[in-house]
């Protein structure tokens, strides 16, 4: 059976949107933990103002990372990041060889940031708890909930065959 066009795969064109915004974050966010640069609302620097304006009260994980946490960002920055554009090219080019790939990426992100980053800013030590939880999953949960339903996209043989 032949791929279907891209317009006859709304919800491809969604996700090649959602990964497209999620490497630009990757590397504007991402990187700079990884690289121990520190968050200062006074700053010069627009980037790191925005992620000390994120992190001060929603994400102390993310806000002082200890080594673990910026082996994760890392990860985000410099894996996730390229691989999300080449998500994004598959999708929108109908290319079956993605399946796979964004089967591991969709487990891998959810367990990773679903279930041991949540766990330690919700359930962790003190320090690293949220204190905005609101705000914390407005930023976050989008890259559980997305991977989730790309997963459920990817469940069957030739993804593009069929519109989900």
């Amino acid at each position: 059976m032949p791929n279907l066009p891209l317009r006859q795969r709304p919800v491809d064109i969604f996700f090649v949107v959602i990964f497209v915004a999620f490497a630009v974050t990757s590397v504007i966010s991402d990187l700079l933990p990884t690289v121990s640069v520190e968050f200062s609302p006074t700053s010069g620097n627009p980037l790191v103002q925005g992620n000390y304006w994120y992190a001060h009260d929603a994400d102390p994980l993310f806000m002082n990372p200890p080594v673990w946490m910026r082996l994760v960002t890392g990860l985000s920055a410099f894996v996730y990041g390229p691989f999300y554009l080449v998500l994004a090219y598959a999708l929108l080019r109908g290319r079956n060889w993605i399946q796979l790939p964004a089967v591991i990426y969709a487990t891998m992100i959810s367990v990773l940031t679903g279930v041991i980053v949540f766990g330690v800013e919700f359930f962790g030590e003190p320090q690293y708890q949220t204190h905005n939880p609101v705000k914390f999953l407005a930023f976050n949960l989008p890259y559980v909930v997305i991977p989730l339903i790309l997963l459920a996209r990817m469940r069957k043989p030739d993804p593009f065959t069929r519109k989900f």
